[in-house]
């Protein structure tokens, strides 16, 4: 029978394409691969035809429809009245000139716009939430602005523009005057399931979120949170089939929606999902419409989210699905959960009456009157602050009014027992659970019971209220004194005022300096939850103001930060960023101390006594639980972070400068800190205060100061450029002859030493890429900078204690000394030592006796002029008796020694001898030409740069070099049409290794580097910006096959990355580099990742003959990612000025060196072997093939050649 069935597509009565894509935001569409079907496919409902069963999915991006049955008549009972419909124009916001003609329909909840009016599938859909005005804009025109956005539509007339406004003004009115304050934007907060969901014909994943009784589509996650949506699918004329590996589909009468999930046991959850809302919207809606009648039960009683559909019977109260289940954790005995919509049965006419006799609001005028602002629910609640909120306010009843009689039992039953004879339901729930007996003893043995007096006056909702509490396990007072009860009670208001000087709030980071002329002066005022600022300290209205329960962050500027000396930000959810400034330090501290206690909550107020630069909540991870992030409240001050987590009752405290690591991860927008044992991972509620944090945890992560306690530590509190330079002169150096005395290279010791000095943690010696003699110097220098030195104040009492003749006495004396330092001078002075004595061992090869290091550190050390030797004795006593004065374990010592003998012998077999007729890496290097008279076979070593290389060639052919003569090596790909200038100082062995064998090594002459460096000299901005053509290279259909073509867009280059516009809207604004972040890229490349080659192949057929290759490569080791793609330039000059730019960014603004002829003769006055060091040479033999074979079996296993030495 299933063979025989069907589905049906429409005729082609039109050509347009259509998608559910918003023109807005048009998701990418994989026209190539389906374009031998989309001719087929008209508008979504037209006239039908017919299809073969066999193809049972028409996808999304085409136009296609399903024939059935007409939907169910309970489909018109669930959705919702459509106030306003008819034709308007919408304008794009990419700046299109030519409006869009479209059905646009307004209920109660959403805006939409169709296609078509016979759509039954929004392009948009608008939660009236989210609008926050709407106003007129000229003749027939008008804008719908929402939260981060504003739609322009254009009417037929001038009355047809007037009619819109005032329906949706009223709708939004409306709409705001019975919304929760804490509503979202969202009104899919009580969601099923949500996530990225692949729809098959589209290349970009759509952000899906079961909701109810609805499934809707958003573009991405940003759009979900602020509401604004592609369309929604009514489930109640659904079904979900499963299919092939990963893939589902969601049928409808109108079109099949072929899903695919990205592992099988998501589309299990997805499948479980979809078929749970479609029970969903089969069930009975009846009594919950009843029970909505009455407005506060529109409300959920515990965290205010929009319809919900669950209660608790005895209680009174209705609640959301998510609260729902934190009320079933009561247990029966103290929360009787029942549904609206599925158990009909027990909503018998007498409880529904009760429900709408009392409603949410007013029983939550008993459960919810002593609720603190900081503990209040809302819409984003975690399942954690749920169950901790609905645990207090019903099982402990922390919340409730006391009733006056509280405490007094009989007196409560003698209340209970007349009460029930009237019609004051609420007295009656105030008595029960403040302790009256529902059972209780009348007097009456006619009527011996409360319940059989309310029967017996025709009270039916009192009797049903006391049938249902007959077992109800009453709220758990602590309290046993009776009438003198101390209960809870809300804490006293935080009231302040005084004047501030505020800027106009701003939706991204602040990054300039604010002069005091953009400050206004206004009266602000904080109480009850509330600061507002007016225009003088005579105006009655407020020119705006916070809700305290809005902010999710406090930051305190440095002073002088901007024109007032001090400021202070807050960061609201709705990702706004509000700045205040003040003359007077006493004022602000009083301001900060105000507005941190009105919005932290008690379980965290002991951060408020920490003198604190940024205080705020934060979501996190940890390496335990990386599924859900929970709320935790976080505290900087200094280089510490403390920190309050959900489920501690204590302060953290993380020693910043001691992580292990730290780094951002920018596509999710997580802090990672890394200490001993312990991975957090900290998520920003918001973009713009993570942002905030993130830039706060990095600077206090970094060297505070110049003090050896001030520098990043590891565990030890040993500074990490100390552990590092010790680590690698240990490995590669202490076999170098004259360590610590032979000088280094200054620009690279100091070009180190700075690197250090920005972040430690990020600096990795490697061998090969640093030089022993370099790293040497640059600990002497760091102890010889640092302030206050290593011996700190006292070190006049160490160069005073060699005077002591007798030895015992001065090792006791150095002990003494060395016992009252602090602790990080300590650990560095003992670390130094160590390293020294481990030197001085090892004399008879590196030729650094006890006396030579006691005169290199003396003077480094005291930071003395070195005509003094005391410093050097001090020096010589503490590596002489090193043992003794640092009481070392001496098995501990040798151990260590034996190790450093192990790694010197190894190095000595795996480091062939000079002169054993071991060579270099051989490369074949080519001169101005590819031909055979042209080749040269060059030694590289590991460290040989560009320029060396190049020195190398023309010394070869003895080519003399004029001053405007731009020799460079360039890499070609034959293959690619493509060649790049190798930087001066890159290395060419790596750059070697990655060549194919379509690729080569040639040096020639850069003819246009002389304009290349003109160009740069006169520019004034780092970035450059304009249009050029652009192609992304994509395999069809796994052939190999290149598609696409060339289309015009918009690039930004920073100092960071390369942006990419689809649409310019406005140039002028995009151009502005403050505004720039309010406009988002459609792509986005970090510049350190990009390859940047000239030409492109000729088969592509680029528009100029001006173009560029770009290649990127993915950081990441476990996931490599690499894309190809091509520019194309109108002019040759412009493609240079793209070329130089890039050059300079990824090279620091040296793209050549400023004295080109002299460092050519210097690296000509060194000898090879001098100038690289002891790097490992490979003999290779056979082909250049053969060779990189070679060496790619020395980089997997280097010990691999040595199995038999």
């Amino acid at each position: 029978m299933a063979s025989k069935m069907s589905l049906m597509v429409p005729k082609v009565t039109k050509s347009r394409y259509s998608s559910l894509c918003s023109d807005d935001e048009l998701l990418d569409d994989d026209t190539d691969c389906y374009q031998s079907v989309s001719v087929k496919r008209g508008s979504w409902i037209d006239d039908f035809g017919s299809i073969s069963s066999s193809q049972n999915s028409i996808y999304l991006p085409t136009t296609g429809c399903v024939s059935a049955s007409p939907p169910r008549e309970d489909f018109a009972s669930t959705s919702i009245p459509v106030i306003k419909m008819g034709w308007l124009d919408k304008n794009p916001p990419q700046g299109s000139l030519i409006y869009q003609r479209r059905w646009v329909k307004l209920d109660a909840e959403y805006l939409r716009y169709f296609d078509t009016e016979k759509d039954i599938y929004s392009k948009r859909i608008i939660p009236t939430m989210s609008i926050t005005t709407v106003v007129n804009v000229g003749d027939q025109k008008f804008e719908v602005v929402t939260h981060n956005r504003t739609f322009l539509f254009r009417a037929e007339s001038d009355l047809d523009r007037n009619e819109w406004v005032a329906v949706l003004k009223n709708c939004v009115k409306s709409y705001q005057a019975r919304t929760s304050l804490d509503m979202t934007f969202n009104p899919c907060v009580n969601y099923e399931m949500k996530g990225y969901l692949e729809l098959r014909g589209l290349r970009s994943k759509l952000y899906t979120v079961v909701c109810a009784d609805k499934v809707f589509l958003y573009k991405n996650t940003e759009d979900y949170r602020l509401g604004i949506g592609i369309t929604s699918i009514d489930m109640n004329v659904g079904n979900v089939k499963e299919m092939d590996r990963r893939a589902f589909d969601l049928t409808t009468p109108y079109r099949i929606f072929s899903f695919v999930a990205d592992t099988d046991q998501l589309k299990d959850q997805w499948v479980e999902a979809m078929r749970n809302s479609i029970k969903e919207a089969l069930s009975n809606y009846e009594v919950a419409e009843q029970i909505w009648t009455e407005p506060s039960n529109q409300m959920c009683a515990d965290c205010s989210a929009a319809k919900p559909e669950w209660a608790a019977i005895n209680l009174a109260v209705v609640f959301c699905k998510r609260c729902a289940g934190e009320h079933r954790g009561l247990g029966p005995s103290i929360s009787k959960v029942r549904s609206l919509k599925m158990d009909k049965k027990v909503w018998t006419e007498d409880l529904i009456q009760l429900f709408l006799t009392l409603g949410n609001e007013r029983a939550n005028q008993f459960w919810a009157a002593n609720v603190p602002p900081s503990e209040a629910l809302t819409l984003n609640s975690s399942s954690e602050e749920r169950r901790r909120f609905i645990t207090a306010k019903y099982r402990e009843g922390k919340y409730r009014r006391y009733h006056p009689l509280f405490g007094n039992q009989r007196e409560l039953n003698n209340a209970l027992c007349i009460n029930v004879q009237s019609s004051d339901v609420c007295e009656t729930l105030a008595l029960v659970f403040c302790g009256a007996d529902v059972s209780c003893d009348t007097g009456d043995p006619d009527l011996p019971s409360p319940i059989a007096l309310a029967q017996h006056h025709g009270q039916k909702l009192q009797v049903e209220f006391l049938s249902q509490n007959r077992n109800t396990e009453l709220p758990r007072s602590e309290v046993k004194v009776a009438i003198d009860t101390v209960h809870y009670m809300a804490p006293p208001s935080i009231t302040h005022n005084g004047f501030l000087f505020k800027t106009a709030s701003m939706a991204r980071p602040i990054t300039e300096k604010k002069g005091k002329e953009e400050f206004s002066r206004r009266w602000c005022v904080l109480n009850d939850g509330n600061f507002s600022y007016y225009e003088s300290d005579k105006n009655a209205t407020p020119n705006g103001g916070l809700k305290m329960k809005e902010i999710v962050c406090l930051a305190v500027n440095p002073p002088e930060t901007h024109g007032y000396d001090h400021t202070f930000e807050l960061y609201s959810d709705a990702e706004r960023l509000y700045l205040f400034g003040t003359d007077h330090p006493e004022s602000m501290r009083e301001w900060v101390k105000s507005i941190a206690k009105s919005f932290i909550p008690s379980g965290a107020e002991d951060l408020l006594l920490k003198e604190f630069e940024r205080i705020g909540r934060l979501r996190y991870k940890d390496r335990l639980n990386r599924e859900m992030s929970r709320l935790g409240w976080f505290c900087l001050v200094g280089s510490s972070l403390h920190i309050r987590l959900e489920e501690s009752s204590a302060d953290e405290t993380i020693d910043l400068q001691k992580l292990q690591e730290l780094s951002i991860q920018p596509e999710n927008e997580v802090l990672v800190l890394v200490e001993r044992g312990r991975t957090l991972y900290i998520e920003g509620e918001r973009k713009l205060d993570f942002l905030g944090w993130a830039a706060a945890i990095q600077r206090a992560a970094g060297s505070s100061g110049d003090t050896l306690s001030q520098q990043q530590l590891t565990e030890a509190d040993i500074p990490v450029i100390v552990e590092r330079c010790i680590h690698f002169i240990t490995q590669y150096g202490l076999t170098s002859e004259g360590i610590y005395r032979k000088s280094g290279v200054n620009s690279k010791i100091a070009a180190l030493l700075e690197e250090f000095r920005r972040d430690a943690r990020c600096v990795w010696l490697k061998e090969g890429e640093h030089q022993v003699d370099d790293v040497s110097n640059v600990l002497k220098r760091f102890f010889r900078d640092i302030e206050e030195g290593l011996f700190g104040q006292e070190a006049h009492s160490w160069l005073s204690t060699t005077g002591v003749s007798d030895e015992s006495s001065r090792i006791c004396q150095y002990q003494l000394l060395y016992s009252n330092l602090v602790r990080v001078n300590q650990a560095t002075l003992r670390a130094l030592v160590n390293h020294l004595y481990c030197v001085q061992r090892f004399a008879d090869l590196n030729q650094m006796n006890l006396h030579n290091l006691a005169i290199v550190f003396g003077p480094t050390l005291f930071q003395a002029d070195g005509k003094d030797y005391s410093a050097g004795r001090v020096i010589e006593d503490l590596i002489q008796h090193y043992v003794t004065i640092f009481d070392v374990n001496e098995q501990q010592l040798k151990k260590q020694l034996d190790e450093i003998t192990y790694i010197i012998k190894l190095r000595d077999n795996l480091t062939p001898k000079a002169g054993t007729g071991s060579g270099d890496f051989i490369c074949t290097v080519y001169l101005e030409e590819k031909k055979e008279t042209a080749e040269q076979h060059v030694k590289i070593p590991a460290a040989m740069t560009a320029a060396e290389l190049t020195f190398e060639i023309l010394d070869r052919r003895k080519i003399s070099v004029k001053e405007k003569d731009y020799w460079c090596c360039f890499e070609v790909n034959e293959k690619e049409e493509t060649e790049r200038p190798l930087h001066y100082q890159e290395r060419v062995l790596p750059i070697f290794h990655s060549l194919g064998t379509d690729s080569h090594l040639l040096v020639k002459k850069h003819f246009s580097m002389e304009a290349m460096l003109v160009y740069l000299a006169s520019k004034v901005e780092v970035s450059k910006h304009g249009m050029m053509k652009f192609r992304e290279e994509r395999s069809l259909l796994g052939l190999g096959l290149t598609t696409g073509s060339f289309n015009d867009r918009y690039f930004i280059l920073t100092s960071t990355s390369l942006r990419l516009y689809k649409e310019i809207r406005n140039l002028q604004k995009l151009q502005s580099p403050e505004l720039q972040c309010s406009n988002r890229p459609e792509r986005e490349w970090p510049i350190k990742c990009l390859k940047v080659y000239h030409g492109i192949k000729k088969k592509l057929r680029p528009p100029t003959c001006w173009g560029l290759t770009v290649i990127y490569e993915s950081e990441k080791q476990e996931k490599q990612e690499r894309q190809q793609w091509y520019l194309c330039c109108d002019t040759q000059n412009e493609m240079r000025e793209w070329f130089a730019t890039f050059m300079s960014i990824q090279n620091g603004g040296r793209v050549w060196p400023a004295e080109w002829l002299k460092s050519r003769a210097t690296s000509r006055s060194v000898p090879l072997d001098a100038r690289f060091g002891n790097v490992s040479l490979i003999p290779l033999r056979g082909s250049e093939n053969e060779m990189r074979n070679s060496v790619a079996a020395f980089t997997a296993d280097p010990l691999a050649l040595f199995r038999n030495v």
